[in-house]
């Protein structure tokens, strides 16, 4: 293929890109969106594989065993991972595009073909390769932290070490005093010394800061993570000379620090302090019986049955679902009880939180596997307001986003953060297996309020049950 038509090749994917982004921002066009992202990627694939800079049979069959390798991998582990995992394997891909920076990075450095850079294109390029892999080991390093904590395999507690603050500012300095070296080195044995303590202090960069970040933060981490891989893969792009990655790269890495924004006012949280970390203590415990610094107040149980009545004598019906759905694959129950009711006239709508679940659009996901009606499921902004003139609220295994501490109390960990006030509904009806704090280890005086009723159990089980006495 000529350069011109791998030109036009790639200006074709980049329009698909853009296609991509705007389908996958509703869900009504989001599988129009992931289509014209398969297709602009399936383009932009056979354009490099048929340009001028993949020669000899080779280096041709060496990259389809490479490719087909990846996409093995990639359809087995798409096809087994449960949409529960969906957030760890985000981060992990994520670490992926991190790792292939670094490995690009290196290898661009080290490439033996003759080159004709003068001495002020030499020193652009080798910034571009010094920035490319600072970036990729930080994204790479973080997000197999961010794997570990969504996984469970790392506690969600934040690591908050003693100056910690300092200790980022000393890594920074340490960065750009070793870049200085790189960029003096006058041979390429030269510069990896410097080039390799770099790479190792990013490393050390991007497992402090997200074991600095607590677990009520992980959301924002997931998105934070989607921009640090995207301008890795711009970075590469540079150091490749290769548009379509640059462009492809700085979509990505814009579109993820706009969601990290979104996400911050979500939560009422800065940005800086997010990354700062400390929010979020992923204890998970129960508030001690007694402790004055708790809610107060007894709970009140409801069964199943009293809970299909409660539903079935109602009007208007909001349900918000949390990571506990997830957990307990619930959506599908949740989807025959929705239909259930809107057979017999009642109004029913669901409430997402931004950053409920362990990563932007969770909840999203799972109700459209379950197919609830897209029609029906509303942001958190467009549904407060109608709590007070709503029957019942039924909360599914969420905690932090329907915790009422957010507005009353100022010295609460969460405080000041929006969440979904069903508490203002007639009657509010929590799912949880257990009086144990949410994610971010904060206590709920929902538990406690007059007008809430605890249905405890696995969240699958006591929705079926209620689904059959809906039924009778």
């Amino acid at each position: 293929m000529k350069v011109e038509m791998m030109t036009v090749a790639y200006i074709g994917a980049t329009i698909l890109f853009i296609l991509s982004l705007g389908g996958l921002s509703n869900p009504e066009t989001s599988r129009r969106g992931n289509l014209f992202g398969i297709i602009g990627m399936t383009i932009a694939v056979v354009a490099t594989l048929m340009g001028p800079k993949i020669t000899g049979v080779g280096n041709f069959v060496n990259i389809m065993i490479a490719m087909g390798i990846g996409a093995t991998v990639g359809i087995i582990a798409a096809m087994r991972v449960q949409m529960t995992q969906m957030p760890e394997l985000v981060a992990l891909m994520h670490s992926l595009v991190g790792l292939a920076a670094c490995l690009v990075g290196f290898a661009n450095f080290i490439d033996p073909s003759p080159t004709t850079f003068s001495a002020a294109e030499k020193t652009i390029h080798e910034v571009e390769i010094y920035v490319g892999i600072l970036i990729g080991a930080i994204t790479f390093s973080g997000s197999l932290i961010a794997f570990g904590k969504l996984s469970g395999k790392i506690g969600g507690s934040p690591l908050l070490l003693p100056a910690r603050h300092f200790l980022n500012l000393l890594l920074l300095i340490g960065v750009i005093w070793v870049g200085r070296w790189f960029l003096h080195a006058e041979s390429i044995s030269a510069g990896m010394v410097p080039l390799l303590i770099m790479t190792v202090l990013a490393l050390l960069f991007g497992v402090h800061m997200v074991m600095a970040i607590g677990g009520a933060d992980m959301p924002v981490v997931v998105s934070m993570l989607n921009s640090y891989s995207g301008w890795a893969a711009s970075a590469t792009g540079f150091m490749l000379s290769n548009d379509l990655l640059i462009v492809v790269g700085a979509l990505v890495g814009s579109s993820g620090a706009i969601l990290s924004y979104i996400m911050c006012r979500a939560m009422n949280r800065h940005f800086v302090s997010v990354i700062a970390g400390g929010f979020g203590t992923g204890t998970g415990k129960s508030p001690a019986k007694g402790d004055a610094a708790g809610p107060q107040g007894e709970v009140q149980p409801i069964s199943a049955a009293e809970t299909a009545e409660l539903l079935r004598n109602s009007e208007s019906v909001i349900i918000v679902p949390g990571y506990g759905m997830a957990v307990a694959q619930a959506q599908h129950t949740v989807c025959e009880i929705t239909k259930l009711l809107r057979d017999k006239g009642i109004k029913v709508r669901f409430g997402i939180h931004p950053v409920a679940g362990r990563m932007p659009g969770h909840m999203n996901v799972l109700l459209a596997e379950a197919r609830v009606p897209y029609d029906i499921v509303f942001e958190m902004d467009e549904l407060n307001d109608d709590f007070p003139n709503t029957d019942v609220s039924m909360v599914i295994g969420a905690n932090d986003i329907v915790n009422p501490a957010a507005q009353d109390d100022p010295d609460s960990p969460i405080a000041g953060m929006p969440v979904l006030e069903v508490w203002k509904a007639k009657t509010s009806i929590v799912m949880k297996r257990s009086m144990a704090s949410g994610y971010a280890g904060v206590d709920n005086p929902l538990f406690y309020k007059e007008n809430n009723k605890m249905l405890f159990g696995d969240a699958k089980k006591m929705l079926d049950e209620v689904l059959i006495n809906l039924s009778k």
